[in-house]
């Protein structure tokens, strides 16, 4: 009861912090055998809310605080991909806390992470002027980072740009699979608005069917994985994914 208590008074950008501290605590709260975090490998009886503004119940893994799109690029690389066990030249931007640790200690990786802002990265970069050569990296990984930046086809330009040719890159971000045209009005500025219209305070858009073109636009050969071709509806359900997500996987 302590737990639930907790998730509903504290402030949404605040619970993901206070969860790294307490972490261990509701792993063993919410253990069980219903869910699977596919990431670390342990089981729930259930796992906790998040979101902004609206709740999504049930996502949030207590110990990786992995959320459904990171359990579905988790997913995509191991059974799918030998990324993971490849010699490899890796840039990761925006590095997610629940890929970090194990990244870092893949020893096959030459991994190097990027952020503007965050504590965590290796180098401050931004990603529509990054700091790297032409053709660098074999993996790029960028994911929910697009949807924050008003020049996204610069950013995507960037992205292609330091890509090796015949390399892998990852880019997800969160889509309205209803929309046919993705939704964009950089006169919002007001954080209340911009949650309205875009479905969170720091959103400048809200990504529809066309992402896929806009990435094909600046030159990335756009496949578009679908996990429920692979896995049971009943697997989708055990390891927490949203039905119907596709992820974007790019090549150069």
């Amino acid at each position: 009861m302590i737990f639930k208590t907790i998730l509903n008074i504290v402030p949404r950008p605040w619970l993901l912090k206070l969860s790294y501290l307490v972490k261990p605590v509701l792993a063993i709260y919410y253990k069980g055998n219903k869910y699977t975090d596919p990431i670390d490998g342990k089981t729930y009886r259930k796992f906790l809310p998040y979101g902004y503004d609206t709740q999504r119940e049930n996502v949030l893994a207590p110990s990786t605080l992995s959320l459904e799109r990171h359990r579905l690029l988790w997913l995509y690389l191991n059974n799918e991909t030998s990324l993971l066990s490849s010699k490899l030249k890796v840039l990761h931007i925006a590095p997610e806390q629940c890929f970090l640790g194990k990244f870092r200690k893949n020893k096959k990786w030459d991994y190097t992470t990027a952020d503007l802002y965050s504590p965590l990265a290796d180098i401050k970069a931004d990603v529509c002027d990054m700091p790297f050569a032409d053709n660098t990296y074999d993996l790029v990984i960028c994911n929910h980072v697009l949807e924050h930046i008003e020049d996204d086809k610069k950013a995507m330009n960037e992205l292609y740009r330091v890509l090796k040719r015949g390399g892998t890159g990852i880019f997800q971000v969160p889509m309205d699979y209803d929309l046919e045209s993705t939704y964009e009005d950089f006169a919002i500025t007001d954080p209340k608005e911009r949650t309205k219209h875009f479905g969170q305070y720091d959103h400048v858009r809200v990504y529809a069917k066309d992402y896929f073109k806009r990435l094909e636009l600046v030159g990335f050969k756009v496949e578009r994985y679908d996990i429920s071709k692979s896995l049971s509806s009943e697997y989708i359900e055990k390891y927490r994914l949203q039905k119907g997500e596709l992820l974007p996987v790019c090549y150069k």
